[in-house]
């Protein structure tokens, strides 16, 4: 991947230009604020401590317009935004007026297409009916809440500050508001949580009645204070067998209540449920990510922003660029990003994108269990068993050589 200096005016080349439209067009806007800091979590946030007095949301929120004032000139005759996702960070403690404003900038800058998909992130401890209902008003056709468990001794482990039912109440009024789309994320695999722990976590999500389940394998991420107590021998290290069982579990329990899997984490009740803003990640659609630490993708370049929502600021205000580099993307990087992502999904990799190798390797996979010998020999289609899906990076190890 040749690494490159993005331009201070962010153009592209013509060739990551080509075809602009005829792919999906979503846009992502990070959030930065978190009002504190998860033991597990690695993400660009920042609290009102870390911060200090150089930003502000409003400060975020002027240089977030800039951004996309800039996407829109950069991308000339860019298509409508068919998927919008607001993620953090902590969106929903901006409230419904400034997740409205957020909204209204992205509208402005590119307009939305006919049945734009519309998510926000939301932490169940800073939402209420009334946020709710403001956010629907104002165009947002999805909600994804922040669970990961209904084990209070779970969530202390992950330093999460909202209690147990509150995401199951949360989903519900989000859908008494008018949301029919709501996920509830759950993450398995803490230090002590039980198997009976992640059965009532499910049992919560069934019961808050949700059309989309994300589930994750918790990851210790070298720099947070998770990956300090597991070193300190205060925590164990989550154990392979131990989530491969928690999957299993999550995914005989969600498919029983009509919730299938269509991508390895991602579980829905129908295909209008599924999250097609992730969609267009995992089948190569663009993107342009706004805000500090954002990453974005048009047509094979792909840059991020500088972390520091005050360092962006002051890029954005002196009229220049925030990403802090870019890379473009090699015909061999394509494919294997195409492999990767597309073969974690549902529906699978068509067999001609593989080699003739490729095709040899997955032909060798189907025969030890890891894909579908009938979509092979049916579709032409690379799809992972049950027990491939446990194993995915390790088939996509082999069908790339």
């Amino acid at each position: 991947m040749p690494e490159t200096t993005t331009p201070p005016d962010a153009a592209l080349p013509e060739s990551a230009l080509d075809g602009l439209g005829t792919r999906p067009f979503g846009v992502y806007v990070h959030v930065p604020f978190c009002a504190t800091r998860c033991g597990y979590c690695d993400f660009n946030t920042y609290t009102a401590g870390e911060l200090g007095s150089g930003s502000s949301p409003r400060s975020w929120l002027d240089g977030l317009r800039r951004e996309l004032e800039l996407g829109a000139r950069v991308l000339g005759a860019a298509p409508a935004v068919d998927t919008v996702f607001v993620g953090g960070g902590t969106p929903s403690l901006l409230g419904a007026d400034g997740l409205a404003e957020v909204l209204d900038a992205v509208r402005g800058a590119f307009g939305l297409a006919p049945g734009a998909e519309v998510t926000t992130e939301s932490n169940p401890e800073s939402t209420s009916p009334e946020f709710f209902a403001g956010i629907r008003d104002a165009g947002y056709t999805r909600v994804s809440l922040g669970m990961q468990s209904a084990a209070e001794h779970v969530l202390r482990v992950l330093d999460r500050v909202h209690t147990p039912g509150r995401p199951v109440a949360a989903a519900g009024e989000a859908r008494v508001a008018g949301f029919e789309h709501v996920n509830l994320d759950l993450i398995y695999g803490t230090p002590g949580e039980r198997a009976e722990d992640l059965r009532a976590s499910l049992d919560a999500v069934l019961a808050a009645g949700v059309d989309h389940v994300s589930a994750y394998a918790l990851i210790v991420e070298e720099g947070t204070a998770l990956a300090r107590r597991v070193r300190r021998g205060e925590l164990p290290a989550p154990d392979d067998d131990v989530l491969a069982a928690d999957y299993e579990l999550i995914d005989e329990v969600l498919a029983g209540a009509g919730l299938r899997w269509y991508e390895v984490s991602n579980w829905a009740s129908s295909a209008a449920a599924r999250c097609r803003h992730n969609l267009g990640y995992w089948l190569g659609g663009d993107w342009w990510g706004a805000g500090p630490g954002a990453h974005s993708h048009v047509g094979g370049v792909r840059w991020w922003n500088v972390k520091h929502p005050a360092r962006y600021a002051a890029l954005l205000g002196s009229g220049e660029s925030p990403a802090a580099g870019r890379e473009v993307l090699t015909g061999h990087d394509r494919h294997l990003e195409r492999v990767m992502l597309e073969l974690r999904l549902a529906e699978g990799l068509p067999l001609d994108a593989l080699d003739p190798a490729g095709v040899r390797a997955a032909r060798a996979a189907a025969a030890e269990g890891l894909l579908e010998p009938s979509a092979l020999d049916g579709s032409a289609r690379a799809v992972l068993t049950d027990r491939g899906r446990l194993l995915a990076d390790g088939v996509v190890r082999r069908l790339v050589g």
